[in-house]
Parts: C-alpha cells; structure tokens; sequence
C-alpha cells in the first residue's frame, strides 16, 4: 500500500503475472536450473517442487547441484558419463528381472490359462509389457507434453525394433492367419485413432476390442467339431469318398491344432547360439523344442523318509547367492566385474520376488524363503506404494518412508499367519500344491522392478537431454521413445529366448495397440475431465505425424514381407526392421537439425492487423 500527496493510499492490485510468481516454485520446471549459473543451480533446485514430484529414485538435478557442486562444463561432463554408466547397470538388473522372474511367471501363467503362444503374447504379455506407459503417463497428466506423438514413436520402436530383433536372434514359422488379422486390426485401429483425433471428436475405449479370445474360442471349438467328424467317419466303414474327406479333416485340425496350448520348454534346447561370427550367415534351422516333465522336476528331490524341515537353512542360504561359483568359474574378467556391480539389485530381486520356474528343481521352491515372501512381499510394496501417493512435493518421496511403514506392518496381520500356515504344512523337498499362486507375487513384483528400471533410464537420459539443451519433443520422439519401451524390449526377447518366438512377436504386435488405443486414449480422456484443452497439434507435436506415418508404413510393410516369404519370419527381414527405425531416427535428426520439414502441417499465420 502507497500513500500518495493527497494522504490517500493507493492499493496494488495484483494482476496475472504477479500471481503468477506467487505459484512460481510450484509451476516451474527443475530443468530450468540449467540456465542458471552453475554456483546458483543448488538453490534453485532446493525451491523448485518439480525438482521432489519428477524424482524416481535417485534426485539427479540436486545431485548434480548440490552434492556433487558441480561448477563448470568439464565437470558437468564426468558426471554424466557416471549416469550413462548407471544406466547400463540398471540395465543389467531389467535384463535380470526379465530373464529369471518376470518370463517364467508368463509361461506359467499362460498354461494355467490354456492359451496360445499367439494369443497370450497379444494379450498378457502385451499388456504387462504397456501397463507400464499407462501409469506413468497418469502420473504426468498435468505436464503439457505430447502424450500421442510419444506413444506413435513408443509403439513404433515396439513392432520394429523389437519385432526385428526376435526375427534376427530366432528366426521362426509365424502364425499366418493370427499376424495377418492382428496387423491389419491395429492398422485400422491406429487410422481411425488419428481421424478422431484430428477432428476433435470424442473416441471412446469401447470402440476397439481385441477379438482374439474370441477367436481362440471359436478355433478351440472348431477343432472339437473336427475331432468329432473324424471319429464319426472311422467308426463306420470308409468309402474313398469319405477317406477324401477323411484327408481334408486331418488338415483342419492340424491347422487348428497349431500352437492349441502354450507349453513349458526346456531353455537349453531353444535359442540360438549367438556367440558365433557366422551367425548371420547361417541358414535358418528348425530348433527342436523339449517339453518341461513338470511331475518329474516337482518330485525330483522328494524323499519321504526325510524330514519336512530337511535342508532348511541350506537351501535358504544358497537361495540367496547372487552369484552361483559355476557362473563365476565360467566368467571371464568383465563378467565377473558386472556380477559383482550387479549383487545389491539381484539381492533385492531374491528376496523381493518369489520364484516360480517350472524348469527348476522344485519349480524353483524354497519353503523358508517362499515364508518370507508372503510377509515382505505385500508389506514392501504397500509401504512405497502409499509413500509415493502420500508424499508432498516439498520432499522426496522416500523421505515419507518413516512415517508410511505402519501401513505395510497392517498387512503382517494377515500375511504373518498365513506364512505360519504354510511354514507348518508344507515340505523343503517337495512344492505344495498352491505353489502356483506364488505367480501372482512374481508378476506383480516383477513388474513393479521393470517399471522402475525402465523409469530411472528415462529419467537419467531425460536429466542428459536438457542438460545438453535437446528439444523436449525431439527426446519424446526418439531417445524417450526407445528408453521408455526397454522393458518390453527385453521382455519379448527373453520370451523368445526361451523359446517362445511367436509369443515375443505376437506381444511386438499388440504392444503398440495397448500402448496408443489404451494408454494414449485413456490419457486424453483424464485431460479431457480434468478440463485441458486437447489440441490436435499440441497432442502431435513436431514429430507425431512423422511417427505415425513411418508406424503405418513399418506395418504395412511387415505384411508384406511376412506374405512374400510364407510368413518365415527371417534374420534379414529383422535387420530390414532395425534399418527402417534407423531411417526414421535420421529424419528426426533432421527435422531437428532444420534441414528438411516434418510431416506436420504448419500452423495458420494470422495477420496482427488488417487485411493482409
């Protein structure tokens, strides 16, 4: 307040940018420290709330700031060399995650399901793979970021680089009629996404419904009509008019009988031999896969004259060695270099998540630790959860963990008795017969680590980016768009390391549908309630169509392959794959670069006054 010559007080009235200020530190980016001078950057990063809300594990802009005091350019350099490397190892923790907990879980539960490889790839794998972009989409609802030119390069990265790389480690025989409907769905599916998108018209989820249950039903059905008509006609006498059609039932069902139900195959039987130079060179062979006895490695170890407590705390203590001597023995210099950078994430991967393998011993069964699952399994993840929802963007959410932890020892009131229970019933030589219901905690847990994983890569490139001054979408449309889909990456080629090819790319094909038709659709429709203005540019960005266009093409072009080669599924058709991302890589870089014009249409020039 003022007082002017006339004694009266003039009163400032705030206008729109003084309370703008007001919600300075509130609305304000953490990158923005970069800016900054170099002895002024811990300050702004301890004021900055996006600095607390943006953080997943590790605060890398305070750490940069203020830990570390980083005060010049050669410095800022070392440094984030030090989070590349950090990168590669939580790398190696994804690729651990995936290979020994979250693959096997999927097996197994697609056998319990009685699914296909085809169908549990599209649908389970698929969206364990993408439920991942979901969340952490809606955890960033308010950013103003272009949430579908993300997901067109996300799903982009998925069917080519993905795909592309299952064809070329295991070159396999695809499912003709399941690819051919599945990729022709999510083409239309994507098309008719873009046009309502465009002209602002209100698209509901309901619209797109995978018909492959349905389908599956229907094939299931199919063959139980097939098998009948065939004992209906050997039971009388066969006539060369009913041989003929004798002839043509067997090929319908063996057409059916494809790939009926997804099957435990031994991993040392599947895969290639990728230490070879001559590996791309060779010619495609037919790798036998050998069924899983799953009675024989149940009982394998099962003696009755033994005790139900035999080997307890042996077993228990050799459960948790995150390194086994064989491996060690084997390993050369830098190996065991990143097995011993690896023991803390293994470690906690051991007694986080409860292993359910059926190619193991005991279905990877250990009574004490399996006990101790059922209490810290639930209880870890109440307590992180409830401090990432309860937190405030004054503090880390970690720092929240002392006050939140009383929420995880609610639940010992349940899972303590019921560890107790089965710590009385069951045997250390022997699986009791609800192991399978361990699978839920394994997938659950696995992909909890996948999502955190994947989100700390996107998080520590994301601090290099704008560190580095890159354009936001340009990060959005490549290096985000390939750091965001790692876990489904690694997780489809696992899969088909394992020896499930067709599930891998089957799970290549409908990730993209989940990722834009469902997690993109769904974050536009939040927006939508929450009151945001869902432009059709903003949503696109400067490289969204560019994505969308080359995704059009990549799955047109995968049609045509897969129809011109008897849908043989071969190396050079997966280089041909990862040529063609590359070739949408380059034209980003230079539609960055200013040397040539995205996709995008150029936004109306109004003139500032008159008639021009």
């Amino acid at each position: 307040m003022d007082i002017n010559q006339n004694g009266q007080s003039d009163e400032v009235v705030p206008n729109a940018m003084d309370k703008q200020f007001e919600n300075f530190w509130d609305n304000v980016s953490c990158f923005v420290a970069n800016n900054f001078p170099f002895e002024e950057r811990c300050a702004f990063v301890k004021k900055a709330k996006n600095c607390n809300s943006s953080t997943n594990l590790v605060p890398y802009m305070r750490l940069l700031a203020c830990d570390l005091n980083c005060v010049n350019q050669f410095e800022q350099l070392v440094f984030l060399t030090f989070f590349v490397l950090l990168c590669f190892l939580i790398l190696l923790l994804l690729i651990n995650v995936c290979t020994n907990y979250y693959s096997p879980a999927l097996k197994a539960v697609s056998m319990f399901l009685h699914m296909n490889e085809h169908l549990a790839g599209v649908t389970l794998l698929a969206f364990g793979n993408s439920s991942a972009d979901l969340f952490s989409n809606l955890a960033s609802v308010n950013a103003d970021v272009p949430v579908v030119a993300n997901s067109f390069a996300a799903a982009l990265f998925v069917s080519m680089v993905s795909g592309g790389l299952i064809c070329y480690m295991c070159p396999f025989k695809m499912n003709a009629y399941e690819s051919a409907r599945d990729i022709l769905f999510l083409i239309f599916s994507l098309m008719v996404f873009e046009h309502f998108l465009e002209s602002g018209s209100h698209l509901a989820e309901g619209e797109f419904i995978s018909v492959n249950i349905t389908d599956v039903y229907l094939i299931r059905r199919a063959l139980k009509q097939t098998n009948a008509e065939i004992d209906a006609i050997l039971d009388g006498k066969v006539t060369p008019a009913k041989r003929k059609r004798l002839q043509e039932l067997e090929k319908l069902r063996e057409a059916y009988s494809q790939n009926a139900r997804v099957e435990i195959f031994e991993r040392s039987s599947s895969g290639p031999t990728i230490n070879k130079m001559r590996y791309t060179t060779r010619p495609m062979t037919l790798n036998t896969r050998i069924s899983v006895d799953r009675r024989a490695t149940r009982n394998v170890l099962y003696n009755r004259t033994r005790g139900p407590n035999w080997g307890l705390f042996s077993d228990f203590f050799v459960a948790l060695r995150p390194i086994t001597c064989v491996k060690w023995r084997k390993a050369n210099m830098i190996e065991r270099a990143m097995m011993v950078v690896q023991v803390p994430g293994v470690v906690i991967c051991i007694v986080y998540i409860p292993l359910v393998d059926y190619e193991l011993d005991k279905h990877g069964w250990n009574k004490l630790l399996n006990c101790i699952h059922v209490v810290l399994n639930p209880a870890m993840s109440i307590i992180v959860i409830k401090s990432l929802i309860s937190c405030s963007r004054e503090q880390l959410w970690y720092s929240s963990l002392g006050t939140e932890y009383i929420y995880g020892l609610y639940s010992l009131l349940i899972t303590l008795p019921i560890a107790l229970v089965m710590f009385r019933k069951s045997r250390t030589d022997l699986p009791p017969p609800y192991h399978w219901v361990f699978t839920i905690m394994n997938l659950t847990g696995s992909m909890f680590i996948i999502f955190v994983c994947a989100t700390e890569i996107d998080k520590v490139l994301e601090v290099i980016g704008h560190t580095m001054h890159i354009e936001d979408d340009f990060m959005g449309a490549t290096v985000k768009g390939c750091t965001g889909s790692l876990g489904p990456l690694i997780a489809n080629i696992a899969m088909a390391l394992h020896g499930y090819p067709r599930m891998g790319y089957a799970s290549a094909i409908g990730g993209p549908f989940f990722t834009v038709i469902f997690s993109a659709n769904t974050v536009l429709y939040v927006k939508r309630i929450f009151g945001f203005e869902l432009m059709y540019e903003n949503q696109m960005g400067n490289y969204g169509a560019n994505a969308f266009t080359f995704l059009i093409l990549g799955l047109f072009l995968i049609l045509l392959w897969s129809t011109t080669l008897g849908f043989y599924a071969r190396r050079s058709v997966g280089i041909y794959c990862i040529v063609f991302y590359c070739i949408y890589l380059l034209f980003a870089i230079l539609i960055n670069s200013r040397c040539i014009h995205s996709f995008t249409r150029d936004r109306p020039v109004h003139a500032a006054f008159g008639d021009v």
